[in-house]
């Protein structure tokens, strides 16, 4: 079921691929963030981080599917999680963006690592 919910979160995010520039720009404000940067690179990166944030959810389903038949990739989820996650705060921090954007981002994939590695290990107990 984590991995369920996680790919329906993730999934959501091949939306913002096909987000008009002036949505994305409303979004923007809207958070908090300032005027959003018109510019080709910033547009790219926007539309290939979502692209790649709904292609991991689908895994995320494929996954889910049968985790002990996935179960080393279960294990390298849980790990990239963590490490992602850490590298997400890190990014964050660095970037200045706002706290609460810090602390809603990279503290809960870690814990996400976390969760997804303790069920794995449980995956045992039921081989």
């Amino acid at each position: 079921m984590v991995l369920r919910f996680g790919g329906v979160l993730l999934t959501f995010a091949f939306a913002a691929v096909f987000l008009p520039a002036n949505s994305m720009a409303a979004v923007h404000g809207w958070l908090g963030m300032g005027e959003f940067p018109a510019a080709p690179l910033t547009d790219y990166l926007a539309r290939s981080v979502s692209a790649l944030y709904g292609f991991h959810g689908a895994l995320l389903f494929i996954v889910a599917g049968d985790p002990v038949r996935y179960e080393r990739i279960v294990l390298y989820l849980g790990v990239a999680n963590i490490v992602f996650g850490l590298m997400l705060f890190g990014i964050d921090v660095h970037a200045g963006l706002p706290l609460w954007w810090t602390v809603v981002e990279g503290p809960p994939v870690v814990g996400l690592g976390v969760l997804v590695l303790y069920l794995r290990s449980r995956l045992g107990a039921e081989l």
